[in-house]
């Protein structure tokens, strides 16, 4: 199951349909397949071979795209690099997968540079226009040969590196094979969601992370077209959805939050969507219930997966409102169990840490492995079950719930206190726009917890009063012992709290 096979399919299909549209460039299927063919062959020309990386160090854009695009026709790896990333962070991620060719434009050439130490002899290749010692992207593509590329082996092929967020330190690259992302994007997510070839997607994140990168995924697998936004902008959002007839939107939490006054402004403007996507970290109730009462045509889905895993359950629509804390249940097709220490199986309402299998790995939804990690593997990887590190526990009904992180829960004189449920809690107060809650020494206890806030603007709250909050919602042992208010959290690229660095920070 080869995605260069999608992208021909659909090019014979729908030459002239849009596959990709971002800003003011547009790119049809035809002119896809043709382009991702040629850039193939002028890679293969330069000395790659299959399996080599091409490292994508580009904005959301249609370069990214047709990137994508040659590397998988052409049996390269790809590695998606965030453009937000620092130097240092580039670095990291260059040193563990050695690309053979670095794409990139002039929004990341002078970061790509001060990492350049990390990639010695990569192949740069430039989107936009080229400098001394780069390729032209355009003239790369323009000098391939025309035509398919040769098949490639019949084999699981390996389709991308994906590094994880490293919310607990040094990133680990997730291997992800053309079958994951095919049966995820292409199958499962076109059953489930109702989509077909005539939706039109809006990616608001960037489609070099998962969240976004799910809807290119749509758009290889199905054959719908793809609207990118190269930087979100609330205004701009508007725009392109009534523009273009958006009817698949994908939002994480922030993003929805920043729409929501826009939408309910005007929600004719945002008539044409029927599916939204709930996706990223705890999607608040309060916000799910705001947008379908300015729209109440919308079916909201969540899903609960993660780079390693794919997608591991769903909350439908009609259950947003009946469970709205629940992670849904598993999908067709995935097992889900949770263990407890010893590796026996949880009962029903026990917490345990969750593990999910979808058959052998890298040939349905769950990744094949850690790039270069083999004691990663065998500690995450055991018998075809992916260890999450989440603790979670089912309901009667198989309604599955996170309670925390495994490496988050804080441990206080003997009791387990979760730190997503005291972030809940504190998200609940009007004066908190984002929490973070971590375990910290205590002489006493063994652990305190630890409460890090970003206050609404405008907003003011004392730490006395946070504890109140906590103590009239929570037991006792679980209030925080120490408040901090900061003026923003540490995050990584794709928006997630780094706790290890609240940790690294705290003093008392």
């Amino acid at each position: 199951m080869k995605l260069g096979a999608f992208i021909a399919a659909h090019a014979r299909t729908w030459p002239d349909k849009v596959a990709v549209r971002c800003g003011a460039e547009t790119i049809t299927f035809r002119q896809l397949d043709e382009a991702g063919d040629r850039l193939a062959g002028a890679l293969a020309r330069l000395g790659l071979v299959h399996g080599d990386r091409v490292a994508l160090f580009v904005p959301s854009s249609i370069a990214f795209v047709v990137g994508f695009a040659a590397a998988v026709k052409g049996g390269f790896v790809c590695v998606p690099v965030s453009h937000r990333l620092t130097a240092d962070e580039v670095s990291v991620i260059l040193d563990d997968c050695r690309p053979r060719v670095i794409l990139l434009d002039g929004d990341t050439r002078e970061t790509l540079r001060a990492a350049a130490s990390s990639a010695p002899g990569v192949i740069s290749v430039a989107a936009g226009g080229a400098s001394d010692g780069e390729l032209d992207l355009d003239a790369l593509i323009a000098s391939g040969a025309p035509g398919p590329r040769a098949p490639l082996p019949v084999e699981v092929d390996d389709c991308m590196i994906c590094y994880t967020s490293g919310t607990t330190g040094r990133p680990k690259g997730a291997i992800i094979t053309h079958a994951n992302v095919a049966v995820l994007n292409g199958f499962v997510q076109r059953v489930q969601l109702g989509l077909t070839p005539d939706d039109v997607l809006l990616a608001t994140t960037s489609i070099g992370l998962r969240t976004g990168f799910a809807r290119l995924g749509n758009m290889l697998g199905i054959g719908c077209s793809l609207v990118v936004m190269p930087k979100f902008e609330v205004t701009a959002a508007a725009a392109l959805i009534e523009e273009h007839g958006i009817t698949v939107l994908s939002l994480v939490p922030t993003v929805a939050r920043m729409m929501l006054p826009e939408i309910e402004r005007a929600p004719e403007r945002f008539a044409s969507v029927r599916v939204l996507l709930a996706t990223g970290e705890a999607f608040p109730l309060a916000v799910k219930e705001r947008l379908v009462k300015a729209l109440p045509r919308l079916r909201i889905f969540s899903y609960f997966g993660m780079t390693e895993a794919g997608v591991v359950t769903c909350l439908f629509p009609e259950e947003q409102f009946t469970h709205p804390a629940s992670l849904g249940r598993p999908i067709p097709g995935v097992e889900v169990r949770l263990t407890r220490d010893d590796g026996t199986e949880c009962a029903t309402g026990e917490v345990g840490e969750m593990w999910a299998r979808t058959g052998r790995p890298g040939t349905l939804i769950t990744m094949r492995g850690y790039f270069n990690r083999p004691e990663a593997d065998a500690e995450t990887i055991v018998d075809g079950w992916l260890r999450t590190g989440d603790l979670a526990r089912f309901d009667a009904d198989g309604h599955l719930y996170v309670v925390d992180r495994k490496k988050d829960m804080v441990l206080s004189g003997g009791m387990n206190i979760y730190s997503k449920e005291v972030e809940q809690v504190l998200l609940a107060h009007p004066a908190v726009s984002d929490a973070a809650v971590i375990g910290v020494p205590d002489e006493v206890y063994g652990e305190a917890v630890a409460a890090y806030l970003e206050l609404a603007p405008g907003a003011g709250v004392t730490p006395d009063e946070i504890v109140a909050h906590c103590r009239r919602h929570l037991a006792g042992y679980k209030k925080p012992k120490y408040v901090r208010v900061v003026d923003e959290l540490p995050r990584n690229s794709s928006g997630k709290t780094l706790k290890y660095r609240l940790r690294e920070e705290f003093t008392l």
